[in-house]
């Protein structure tokens, strides 16, 4: 009698833990696709570094949205993307892209500057 009692106990434990491991996938999986499905729907705005500045030298952004900033250099000669409002400071090789993601930002302007050529190499974005 004992045994049987033992062997049902088992049998019940084991059972609960399959259900608890399916439900825990079945969690992961749908968080997963949640994740996923935010990251695809991030705005894009694109800046285009030609002859030494920035195209167009006004952007105009979401203000409490993160977005996906993709900044392209047409130049034959690397450019720096900074901008010391938006914390960010990377090297845009020369026919390359690179994509910075930003935000949320509050309502406001935010400088940025090309540092190797502070003279053209100028613009901002405007979060409304």
């Amino acid at each position: 009698m004992r045994t049987i009692i033992v062997r049902n106990t088992v049998f019940q434990l084991r059972k609960s833990l399959i259900v608890h491991f399916r439900l825990t996938v079945a969690v992961m999986v749908a968080l997963g696709f949640a994740v996923t499905a935010s990251a695809s729907d991030v705005r894009e705005f694109s800046l285009v570094i030609h002859d030494h500045s920035y195209h167009p030298a006004e952007l105009k952004v979401p203000a409490g949205t993160k977005f996906k900033l993709r900044v392209t250099n047409e130049d034959a000669t690397p450019e720096e993307f900074e901008s010391t409002d938006l914390n960010r400071e990377t090297v845009v090789l020369a026919k390359r892209s690179i994509v910075i993601y930003v935000g949320p930002l509050r309502a406001g302007t935010y400088a940025y500057f090309g540092d190797f050529h502070r003279d053209t190499a100028q613009g901002r974005l405007i979060a409304e």
